[in-house]
């Protein structure tokens, strides 16, 4: 798979939300030429839901953007608590590689334990591990499908300006956050 010098890529991160359940979650989705910004979708999905991947999907599917990405990345396989993304689905509907990128590798067992709180904890289980194994190339985390993990890892890199979060997750995350609080927060 032929990796251009400057790849596009959308970039999703849930906002700040109410720790309720069923709570509304914002969905910011930033498209990125390489570091710099293009673009912007808006969304939502509810607290530990069922929607994620659809949602992503509509914010992409027909729009003008889908055409010109090269991948999709999505700030872990979560958004909104446990409202898993079906990664697998994701990369088939879209026909794009899916990335779902960690800052660091997730403690597993915590995460299972954490599922069993929840509605229908053996589909949620079963979502997460489809979404394939964890890889840690080139300083980066993540999980991918429809693409090699090294091609990924380089994409991840030309899309990076410094440290190891993607620039267009780092926007979403910055963006969703002022959206809902008035002011980005610190950390992105």
């Amino acid at each position: 798979m032929h990796l251009p010098p400057l790849p596009r890529a959308a970039g999703f991160d849930d906002a700040p939300f109410a720790k309720r359940p069923g709570a509304r979650v914002p969905l910011a989705g930033v498209v990125c030429a390489g570091t710099r910004f293009e673009g912007l979708v808006w969304g939502g999905v509810r607290r530990d839901g069922w929607t994620a991947t659809d949602e992503v999907c509509r914010l992409l599917v027909g729009g003008k953007f889908l055409p010109q990405l090269h991948l999709v990345l999505l700030d872990g396989i979560a958004f909104g608590g446990f409202n898993l993304v079906d990664l697998p689905r994701l990369a088939r509907t879209l026909g794009k590689p899916c990335v779902a990128v960690m800052r660091r590798m997730p403690d597993l067992p915590a995460v299972e334990r954490a599922l069993g709180h929840l509605s229908r904890p053996e589909r949620r289980l079963q979502l997460l591990r489809r979404a394939g194994p964890i890889h840690q190339l080139h300083g980066f985390t993540f999980q991918v499908q429809g693409a090699e993990p090294e091609w990924v890892a380089r994409a991840l890199g030309r899309l990076t300006d410094k440290g190891q979060v993607p620039e267009a997750l780092r926007l979403a995350h910055l963006i969703g956050s002022a959206v809902v609080r008035g002011e980005s927060s610190r950390r992105a």
